[in-house]
């Protein structure tokens, strides 16, 4: 597989600019979601400095897509705040949360492609419906973003004709078609080989490198995780148990965290045996 880091100039297009910085900081703090009586995020503070990459990693059903969710505006928190640049969002009116949705790209698990749609009927979905933009224009933003991911000349392929990993990079090319601040990534290398996921993250670190773009990735990929992060952070039962740098993180005395960085069967952490 060839992938040229390169492929895309940013000046192509006004569409591609860095993010302002202090508008692309991410705070949380104290957050807090419940649902069905049970308390899924219990205090959560979190801070993703303009430019970083955040990891967030911890075991199934520990929180962090719904903490992702929550920072994107997808699910409502019961309490606490979400500073995204100066606005909070939590108990923001729905017209005011849409225009601060706007500012951030999501790249889901599963690419989430519309599957009646071609590759660039999905990356220019949203340019489409939000912008008010010529024809020409959107078909040059969609070129460039998908040679910018590997992809150049895939358009008229549907979902069903891509592999898992073309179709991951699909989705983070309709990501970044509106020019966002921050993106928001949930498992982007789950289920591909290793190959393919180091060119994901490749693109990753590329959208912090040439974009200035402030991400967040929820990961169970510990190799990916300490590859691309700035800060990691790692959710046990809802909480945050650590913070810090990835050398802080490796370094961790702590043993549930060290369980699960190295992969061990035996430790803190139960796994129910089916």
């Amino acid at each position: 597989m060839s992938f040229d880091a390169n492929s895309a100039d940013p000046a192509q297009s006004e569409e591609i600019e860095a993010a302002a910085p202090e508008q692309s900081r991410i705070v949380v703090k104290d957050l807090k979601y419940q649902v069905s009586g049970k308390q899924v995020l219990k205090g959560i503070d979190l801070e993703v400095n303009p430019g970083e990459i955040l990891c967030v990693m911890g075991m199934s059903g520990c929180g962090k897509t719904t903490l992702l969710h929550c920072i994107g505006g997808l699910t409502r928190a019961s309490s606490g705040e979400i500073w995204i640049g100066d606005s909070q969002i939590v108990g923001m009116a729905e017209d005011d949360l849409n225009h601060v949705r706007e500012r951030m790209g999501m790249v889901f698990q599963y690419a989430a492609l519309f599957d009646s749609l071609t590759v660039y009927e999905n990356v220019a979905f949203g340019l489409m419906r939000r912008r008010r933009m010529r024809s020409k224009q959107i078909r040059e933003i969609v070129s460039e973003k998908l040679a910018l991911v590997g992809l150049p000349g895939t358009e008229s392929l549907h979902p069903s004709e891509l592999s898992g990993g073309m179709a991951k990079r699909v989705g983070l090319a309709r990501a970044i078609a509106m020019a966002p601040e921050m993106l928001l990534y949930d498992e982007p290398t789950s289920g591909l080989d290793p190959v393919v996921a180091s060119v994901v993250d490749e693109l990753i670190m590329q959208m912090r490198d040439k974009l200035g773009v402030t991400s967040i990735v929820v990961s169970h990929n510990i190799t990916s995780i300490f590859r691309i992060s700035d800060k990691i952070a790692m959710l046990h039962e809802g909480e945050v148990l650590v913070y810090g740098s990835p050398d802080e993180i490796k370094s961790s005395k702590n043993p549930i965290v060290q369980q699960f960085i190295l992969g061990h069967s035996h430790g803190p952490i139960e796994v129910a045996h089916r």
